[in-house]
């Protein structure tokens, strides 16, 4: 038993020996996190570069790829400094501070394909009306939505975790979680626990109660409109629902890892099935917009055919 006041430290166990293996893992996360990096900032720089790009949709994507790099630098750098040691441990404070930065990620992520969607059920139901209501305050306002209240609520959940009497330090995962530091506390977790009820209905709840009612209209107007409308739809929703899927399976995956005793299942295959939700999606967003979205994908060329010539 250790008390809280000596916990300086935790120890992640799902961690093992891979021999000489570290070194093509340690390349591997690398060559992810750089291409991360790479296809991220090359399309925020070009919808910052671009005036034609300045539109809502646009704003909200970029807003989308800052928080991919927000995440992705919440993990990576760890994983590759974890995957050379032959120690695998983590002091508390900063173990934290990836509880928050991993949590913030995917709240704000969350709650900004919601906010796409309700772009895109402006934008094809009422299309004339579409920059009265979608207005540059508007914008704004929404995009600091995005990002506050899901940093407010994991700041909160974080300091109420970090508040904890704990008694252990190991942790069977790869990287620091919420759920893993509360299964670790010596008391009831009462107050945690309904704080996270509540904080979920508004950072869960809420967006999914909106992206399901926006897709609902949009498909109202998809069956009674023309087919113009229903292409129109189709282009712009196709990468966004792509995106919605994807996140739902890696938050599943993540689910299930806290959840639900998994000691039957392979390590390598938890190990993977914990880091699909960190590492697909910053990489799954850029290549599908980049290459679903033509006004983006003509901005990403132009360099390359100036290149050239």
């Amino acid at each position: 038993m250790i008390n809280s006041s000596y916990v300086s430290y935790f120890t992640l166990a799902a961690y093992f020996d891979t021999g000489l293996f570290k070194y093509l893992y340690f390349l591997l996360i690398m060559s992810l996190y750089i291409f991360i990096v790479c296809a991220n900032l090359l399309l925020i720089v070009v919808i910052c570069m671009n005036r034609s790009l300045h539109e809502p949709m646009y704003l909200f994507l970029c807003s989308l790829f800052v928080n991919e790099l927000f995440g992705s630098t919440g993990l990576f750098p760890f994983l590759l400094v974890q995957i050379l040691s032959d120690i695998h441990t983590i002091s508390a404070p900063f173990c934290f501070l990836q509880i928050f930065c991993l949590y913030s990620y995917g709240n704000v992520e969350f709650t900004n394909l919601a906010v796409m969607s309700y772009d895109r059920y402006l934008a094809i139901c009422y299309p004339l009306q579409y920059h009265v209501h979608m207005t540059s305050n508007t914008v704004v306002v929404l995009i600091a939505v995005t990002w506050s209240l899901p940093f407010f609520a994991v700041f909160v959940t974080t300091s109420l975790s970090a508040s904890l009497q704990l008694c252990g330090n190991i942790i069977n995962r790869v990287y620091c979680d919420n759920y893993s530091i509360m299964k670790l506390a010596c008391y009831d977790t009462r107050v945690n626990n309904v704080y996270e009820l509540v904080a979920a209905s508004l950072t869960v709840c809420v967006p999914v109660s909106v992206i399901f009612y926006t897709y609902i209209k949009i498909l109202k107007v998809c069956f009674s409109g023309s087919k113009q409308t229903r292409q129109k739809a189709v282009s712009t929703c196709t990468p966004h629902l792509a995106c919605l899927i994807n996140f739902f399976f890696g938050l599943s995956f993540e689910i299930s890892q806290s959840r639900i005793d998994m000691s039957s299942v392979p390590n390598m295959l938890r190990i993977l099935l914990s880091l699909y939700f960190m590492t697909c999606q910053p990489i799954f967003n850029p290549v599908i917009y980049g290459l679903n979205i033509s006004k983006i994908r003509i901005m990403c060329m132009l360099p390359v055919k100036c290149t050239i010539l």
